[in-house]
């Protein structure tokens, strides 16, 4: 008696969600090509104040796939994999990329809102260092996938807010609903005070906030888990 056997064996690229591996793929390679000529992807990609000279409409979108280092990558797709993987499974993977955009133009929004801000107060200031800092508002960019991933985060942690969690460094392990929580604490402390430079907190929070927005409109319209609706 013959007997038809079917392999159903995928690789592991295959294992992951469409969407969290596009999105990881698209990052990787924007990566590389920022690797071989650095000024011309940060200046085109990465998202410039809206009155600098170096800012293009589409940069409110393309700063989500560029970095600024090796690790800065590694880690955001590190979490977009751990968390991403999960989010996309429970929502579906069309909700899960409106989802993803949606929280990073929010972290982008709040950024730009914090420059206006402190732009204006430079403008009203009368210190010799506040057209030094006028400069480098304008032309410095912003570059990350973090804000988006906030809000994958944020996500997770609002489906599974039991879930154990633990840091790499220090080895704490809470449920995951204290941990986003301490996160926004401490991106708020840093933000608001400016102790760690060169961080975009406020995108960070701007990430989470449009995550946890979405998610609790989807749970009061019951449609949370149904796939593919948006």
């Amino acid at each position: 008696m013959s007997y038809y056997y079917q392999d159903n064996r995928r690789g592991f690229l295959q294992n992951i969600p469409p969407v969290t591996r596009n999105l990881i793929l698209v990052n990787i390679l924007m990566f590389i090509a920022t690797i071989f000529n650095e000024n011309f992807m940060i200046g085109t990609f990465g998202l410039f104040y809206p009155s600098s000279t170096y800012f293009h409409w589409w940069q409110v979108l393309t700063h989500m796939f560029m970095h600024g280092g090796f690790w800065h990558i590694f880690f955001n797709m590190y979490t977009l994999f751990i968390f991403g993987v999960v989010v996309e499974r429970i929502i579906g993977s069309k909700k899960f990329l409106f989802f993803y955009f949606v929280c990073g133009l929010g972290a982008a929004a709040l950024q730009m809102g914090t420059q206006w801000i402190e732009m204006q107060m430079f403008m009203n200031s009368d210190s010799a260092t506040a057209l030094q800092n006028i400069v480098a508002l304008k032309t410095t960019p912003t570059v990350g996938a973090s804000g988006a991933i906030y809000g994958v985060l944020i996500g997770y942690a609002m489906l599974f807010p039991e879930s154990k969690m633990t840091l790499i460094f220090p080895p704490v392990t809470l449920s995951a609903k204290w941990m986003v929580i301490i996160f926004a604490g401490i991106e708020l402390f840093t933000g608001v005070f400016g102790i760690v430079d060169g961080v975009a907190h406020f995108a960070h929070l701007g990430g989470m906030l449009i995550g946890w927005l979405l998610i609790r409109w989807w749970r009061r319209r019951g449609v949370l888990f149904e796939r593919d609706v948006i």
